[in-house]
């Protein structure tokens, strides 16, 4: 006797294949610790939340201060247990039947195909041409077919790194008979958002996360940005009380702090461009320019033993070889100076034969 739904038989469970070493340069983290810089605020603001109630100010706090930060207003707002959560309540709430699928690019985020698959959601996909631009009209034709509920766009792209032709988003939203998802995980390194045409645009909605920008991939707080209506639809499908009154308090607290990360990701910027030229500068290494925190690179056929040395030498980067276009790829997360020259001084090491 099988209790689950039927399509789950022939899923498998979600799992990040990235190993964990020393230095973690494969899922885009970063090496700062928020809590560090923040706690003795942090703890003098918890001491007014009482854990033991499901109610408390802190959550009117936090939204005044994200609705400023998003510079939107608060009714355009909801927000969970990071963009991953987002993206699952996003997806069960357009699934129709077993029909219903949504678009994406291809390459893109890897994790659009397991959240969708976990609602039930199908999900076809339009590949990057060799220069990770991509057809409009071939993209229309999928977004438009009747059973299409979602049309996804990763701005800036993960994992190629790049940003989509503003002029082709554009011609997406103004044509897509669907709702579109921007996602904008890397807002805060590339400077490039849609959040001031929500309303120009009905069917406009926007992910964001403070796992990159703010430091915080384990805290787990992600948002989404849309007009009223929409939002109002969205909540009809998520728990009530979903994310917890600490972690409200905690990011609350950054908020407070906003300038300090801010800075901080100035200088992944400035890492990311010397990166970018020294390991250019290495013979048989070819990288993409990217407006985020990490590079994808290759070394050609030496890839897959590149990716083995780093490993063995506890420097964890990740594998993106699994699409055509990203063919013996590679993605390493802009980190420090002293990480980055660790990374760096290991792959000379390996193409030179050392």
């Amino acid at each position: 006797m099988y209790y689950f739904r039927d399509d789950l038989k022939e899923k498998k469970a979600v799992n990040i294949n990235v190993p964990d070493k020393k230095v973690k340069l494969g899922l885009n983290e970063s090496s700062l610790d928020p809590f560090e810089l923040v706690k003795d605020e942090f703890l003098a603001k918890m001491k007014k939340v009482q854990l033991n109630r499901y109610f408390n100010n802190i959550t009117k706090t936090l939204l005044a201060q994200l609705s400023e930060y998003a510079n939107v207003t608060p009714e355009c707002l909801v927000f969970g247990n990071g963009a991953d959560e987002m993206l699952y309540y996003l997806f069960n709430s357009v699934r129709n039947d077993n029909n219903s699928f949504a678009v994406s690019l291809a390459p893109s985020y890897f994790d659009y195909k397991s959240y969708s698959g976990a609602t039930g959601l199908g999900i076809k996909f339009l590949s990057l041409n060799q220069d990770f631009g991509f057809s409009v009209e071939d993209y229309l034709k999928l977004c438009n077919d009747e059973n299409c509920k979602l049309a996804i766009l990763c701005n800036p792209n993960n994992p190629t790194g790049n940003l989509l032709d503003d002029n082709k988003i554009i011609e997406i939203l103004e044509r897509s008979r669907r709702l579109v998802l921007i996602d904008e995980t890397y807002f805060e390194f590339s400077g490039k958002t849609y959040a001031d045409k929500i309303y120009k645009f009905p069917n406009l909605v926007i992910i964001r996360s403070f796992s990159k920008s703010f430091s915080a991939a384990g805290l787990r707080f992600g948002y989404i940005i849309s007009n009223p209506k929409n939002i109002q639809e969205l909540k009809k499908v998520m728990t009530i009380f979903n994310l917890n009154l600490m972690t409200q308090t905690l990011i609350s607290t950054m908020l407070d702090n906003k300038e300090t990360f801010l800075e901080h990701n100035k200088m992944i910027i400035e890492n990311k461009e010397v990166l970018f030229y020294q390991l250019s500068a290495i013979d048989g290494i070819n990288v993409h320019p990217s407006a985020t925190n990490f590079l994808a690179f290759t070394a050609g056929d030496k890839t897959e033993s590149l990716f083995k040395f780093l490993s063995e030498n506890d420097i964890a980067v990740r594998p993106i070889w699994h699409h055509p276009i990203l063919k013996k790829h590679l993605r390493v997360t802009i980190s420090n100076i002293e990480e980055n020259t660790v990374f760096l001084a290991h792959v000379k090491k390996f193409m030179n034969g050392d």
